[in-house]
């Protein structure tokens, strides 16, 4: 989810949280109030700052959770994606998105858009 979009899907990214944690995933990090926010990058040459919406470690290996909600700037959002998948590959981690109903369609062809097709889905 990009950073406009974050007052809209509040109850989404707790939802998203809640269900992480029923999982066993700990150490959550997550870009809400209560919650230690995950590092975030900022791209050279500009003012975008990525931060991932969800960081979670479970079995000593670091996950990193987007949630695919629809989106006004669905540009932005690959961007995102793509720069958080190569992020994951780099240091081993494990990229996830988190979608829900009624957003499984744009998931599926935003994903479908830049070939990001290893990266696994978790439907709520």
């Amino acid at each position: 989810m990009i950073t406009q979009d974050k007052n809209k899907y509040t109850e989404e990214l707790s939802q998203s949280i809640s269900y992480l944690e029923s999982l066993g995933y700990s150490k959550i990090k997550a870009d809400l109030e209560g919650y230690e926010s995950p590092k975030s990058y900022l791209k050279k040459g500009s003012e975008i700052e990525i931060t991932p919406d969800i960081v979670a470690e479970k079995e000593g290996r670091k996950h990193i959770f987007d949630l695919s909600l629809k989106s006004q700037k669905p540009r932005l959002l690959k961007s995102k994606w793509l720069f958080l998948n190569t992020l994951s590959q780099l240091k081993s981690y494990r990229f996830r998105l988190i979608t829900t109903k009624g957003h499984y369609k744009f998931t599926n062809e935003t994903v479908d858009d830049i070939n990001l097709n290893t990266v696994k889905l978790i439907k709520i």
